[in-house]
């Protein structure tokens, strides 16, 4: 399917690997010219090596305001202002107990999860709007609608993300610029991979045996019984992206295997 992104370039965030690197490989075949941004400079800029010419690598801590502005000066300098903007940089964020959670943890999982957001959107939204075309991508997460007793430094952060993203799309749409949120539920990435190794390693099971009672004990409404493919969420943002999605404002579109149990409303 021609998307219509052939000649546009976008930007995309937590682009070293996961849902970002494989949303910059769909792209890349639309005929786009991608950014990748991450924190892990070295993996980023094997991540554009591999996917080719098309892709580029900047390394940025997007919790640090001047870096973010530093970012913004160097894609106007070097690249274009981008016409697509994908968020897809987070954390899950220190676990347990409500009210065991520290100011430290609450603010670690607000500043990666919704302030990078709303700084880097800030500085690159107005450009799209001026030329009267652009796509943005929030990667939230099905805690954002079921929250998690555990996660809910993650839970608020993501909560508070799709509440953004639908106020912007309200006002930006208006411009040209589209903007939806995409959640995923148990995505096949290093941040799981991780959150599964932690597991398996406190149980004494491997990886796959700690996935499997991972389902079965948390999340039992995820009806695939696996965890999903990043090319499983990235056909998601890259439809979005599309002139096919013209017409798409303020959605969240859930990507999660059935695993939130409540309708979409």
């Amino acid at each position: 399917m021609n998307y219509g992104l052939d000649g546009k370039t976008a930007l995309i965030t937590g682009g070293a690997s996961g849902i970002g690197r494989e949303t910059a490989r769909m792209m890349i075949e639309e005929g786009a010219s991608v950014i990748l941004v991450d924190l892990k400079g070295d993996q980023v800029a094997k991540a554009a090596e591999d996917l080719g010419p098309n892709a580029y690598a900047l390394q940025a801590d997007l919790t640090k305001p001047d870096q973010i502005k530093g970012l913004a000066a160097s894609v106007e300098e070097r690249f274009t202002m981008p016409d697509i903007m994908v968020c897809a940089a987070g954390v899950t964020g220190a676990k347990g107990h409500p009210l065991k959670m520290t100011d430290a943890d609450w603010s670690e999982a607000w500043e990666t999860d919704f302030m990078s957001v709303i700084r880097t959107l800030r500085l690159f939204v107005p450009t799209m709007e001026k030329r009267g075309w652009g796509r943005v991508v929030v990667v939230c997460s099905e805690n954002a609608v079921q929250p998690y007793a555990d996660e809910a430094v993650y839970n608020v952060a993501k909560a508070c993300l799709l509440n953004f993203s639908k106020a912007l799309s309200r006002v930006t749409a208006r411009n040209g610029v589209l903007v939806n949120a995409v959640s995923p539920a148990f995505i096949e990435t290093p941040m799981t991979d991780c959150m599964m190794d932690k597991r398996a390693n406190a149980e004494g099971v491997s990886r796959e045996e700690a996935v499997k009672s991972f389902l079965e004990e948390e999340r039992p409404h995820l009806e695939l019984k696996r965890r999903g493919k990043p090319e499983d969420f990235a056909a998601a943002i890259a439809f979005l992206c599309s002139d096919q999605a013209s017409f798409v404002v303020g959605v969240n579109y859930r990507v999660d295997g059935g695993s939130v149990a409540s309708m979409s409303v």
